[in-house]
């Protein structure tokens, strides 16, 4: 077996249901020279079983475990620190890797000599009894297509709307050269780290290439399915924030005005329509805050998109 030149950190928690499938699009790889890094966070069902499983019958894989539940940003920064290979990257254990992801990853990396890649990413949505992948949803693809090579945030603003970990690689020497680790105890902590990526990069790429699967479950257990509970709403502003001050410290007034834009225009409609059925006064508060701090930044959503910006003129109110 040939030497590792990536490791793929992969994180989770009662996730026994979807991590088999998670492996086995690692192990479906067309490029066979990587290693796993498989953190249990604390899992209370099958996970750990299935993750030393793996480990027992793949030398690739290489089990921790965690006693008690740390986060998914603990638990990846407990990958990053083993990583022994020029190349990281992650995947979440109820996410799927598509067969030519590392390939494409890594092989890009390989010929631009960049910090890091990041790639295109679509839902993997219940179907019946059955998961099915949607499109590539239009921000993604204002990201990550057509491929640029060695570009910046200045020649590519848009790069600031693709902002989770699980669909880049980097160079190791990069991460380590910045010091950069996720945020621990909160949720979306992919936001401001992939923001501190695309500032202090000397370079990077972006490809079209579709190379996750990104699970919906059907339970209904994903965190991006429970927006409307207080303490996940005010994790997820303070990402938004955190990425946007990330930005602004860095000057980057255009990919910050295409963030703001973004999220006028994608994330703060849904939260408004919950907010306006909401039990809770505090949570019609903190959307309305977020409303008027990035309007004020920006211009309204193009009218085109009518119902959305009747939304945010009332949730300005607030």
């Amino acid at each position: 077996m040939s030497t590792p030149v990536v490791t793929v950190v992969v994180p989770g928690r009662d996730i026994a249901p979807y991590a088999g499938a998670a492996l086995d699009s690692l192990r479906q790889q067309t490029r066979a020279d990587w290693r796993a890094v498989l953190v249990d966070d604390g899992s209370l069902d099958g996970t750990p079983a299935i993750f030393d499983e793996a480990a027992e019958a793949d030398p690739r894989f290489t089990v921790v475990h965690n006693e008690r539940p740390l986060g998914l940003g603990a638990a990846r920064n407990l990958g990053l620190d083993l990583v022994d290979t020029p190349f990281v990257a992650f995947l979440d254990a109820d996410d799927l890797f598509t067969p030519t992801a590392i390939e494409r990853l890594v092989g890009t990396l390989d010929a631009s000599g960049s910090d890091f890649v990041a790639g295109a990413y679509v839902r993997l949505r219940p179907v019946g009894e059955e998961y099915e992948p949607g499109i590539v949803q239009p921000w993604v693809a204002a990201a990550t297509a057509p491929e640029r090579l060695g570009t910046t945030l200045a020649d590519h603003p848009a790069a600031s709307g693709n902002i989770v970990a699980w669909s880049k690689a980097s160079r190791i020497e990069f991460c380590r050269r910045h010091g950069l680790r996720f945020p621990e105890g909160r949720l979306y902590e992919d936001q401001v780290l992939a923001q501190q990526m695309y500032t202090r990069a000397r370079a990077f790429d972006v490809i079209p290439d579709v190379v996750v699967h990104w699970r919906e479950r059907a339970d209904g257990s994903s965190i991006t399915q429970h927006r409307e509970r207080l303490a996940v709403l005010q994790d997820y502003l303070d990402g938004l924030r955190g990425g946007l001050a990330v930005l602004d410290a860095a000057g980057a007034h255009s990919a910050s005005a295409a963030r703001v834009d973004l999220i006028l225009r994608m994330d703060l409609p849904p939260l408004a329509g919950i907010a306006a059925r909401h039990p809770d006064a505090e949570y019609r508060r903190l959307v309305g805050s977020i409303v008027r701090d990035l309007l004020a930044r920006g211009d309204e959503p193009a009218r085109e998109e009518s119902a959305s910006a009747e939304l945010l003129r009332t949730a300005r109110l607030w």
